[in-house]
């Protein structure tokens, strides 16, 4: 990515912090592809987020705190992606890092085109946390979303 686009990334999300990630970003979403809709009680959840298009399923997830939610991916692209959980710094060090795979840590895979990978990853305290796609402009394309800890 150039140094132009990076900054520009990198600027869309220290954006996205400043402002909570968006306006009406965490409204509920039903249907298969984001689970289901509502925050629920805190337990185990299995989310299948599908990616098409270089787009998530879904842009917004509630989720219970306490909750420990395993997170499916199917990759309908013929390019990778990856999934990365976390709050706006965590988004900030991937826009910035160099890391080609992802597989050891919660909140963090990586999938080949055509591929299916998990990961799970248990929620705190309320509050909003983000996933996207940290390969090259993957995120200032759009490929994010909110998740409202509630």
């Amino acid at each position: 990515m150039s140094p132009v686009l990076r900054a520009g990334a990198v600027a869309a999300v220290a954006a996205l912090v400043l402002v909570g990630v968006g306006p009406g970003a965490v409204a509920a979403r039903a249907g298969s592809g984001a689970g289901r809709s509502g925050g629920g009680e805190p337990g185990a959840r299995t989310v299948v987020l599908t990616i098409h298009h270089s787009r998530f399923s879904t842009d917004t997830l509630p989720v219970a705190p306490g909750t420990t939610v395993r997170f499916i991916l199917r990759n309908q692209d013929p390019i990778a992606h990856e999934l990365i959980v976390g709050d706006a710094m965590v988004q900030l060090v991937h826009e910035r890092g160099s890391e080609a795979h992802h597989s050891a840590r919660p909140g963090e895979v990586s999938v080949a085109p055509g591929e299916e990978a998990e990961t799970t990853y248990t929620f705190g305290a309320p509050g909003r946390l983000m996933f996207g796609c940290h390969l090259p402009g993957h995120w200032a394309y759009g490929m994010h979303g909110a998740i409202e800890v509630a």
